[in-house]
């Protein structure tokens, strides 16, 4: 168990440092992502068989691979640091402003699956990026 689980656990959501130096094992909780990754997915759930199926789906109309794409749960994002991002997709979880990263927001990929209205304002958000 890392310790931004142990934390929410204990009923603290979200924790910073004021004083990093003092604390030099903190950055061991950073996370930076490889120039590789293009998309961040973040959802509190695994996609299944099926949900990773839709996920293909839409990364290959954004022109990505399943490679390009990484899935973190929300609170891990506060340990970013590094990274070569364009998208940040946001699925059943609030969304959080990510400087020059484009934004998607959607229901989970699960209720994504029998909810064509929700599919189709996903695709409108990523059509709007294409102008």
């Amino acid at each position: 168990m890392n310790d931004v689980q142990r934390l929410k656990e204990m009923g603290i959501p979200v924790w910073g440092l004021r004083r990093p130096e003092l604390f030099p094992n903190a950055a061991l909780n950073t996370l930076t992502l490889p120039d590789t990754c293009k998309l961040l997915f973040v959802s509190e759930t695994t996609p299944n068989e099926h949900d990773a199926w839709l996920f293909g789906k839409i990364l290959a109309s954004m022109k990505l691979t399943p490679d390009q794409a990484l899935r973190l749960p929300r609170e891990a994002l506060s340990n970013l640091k590094s990274h070569a991002l364009e998208w940040c997709w946001f699925a059943g979880v609030d969304a959080i402003a990510m400087a020059d990263v484009k934004q998607l927001t959607s229901p989970s990929l699960s209720l994504l699956q029998d909810n064509p209205d929700a599919k189709k304002a996903l695709w409108v958000q990523i059509r709007q990026y294409e102008r």
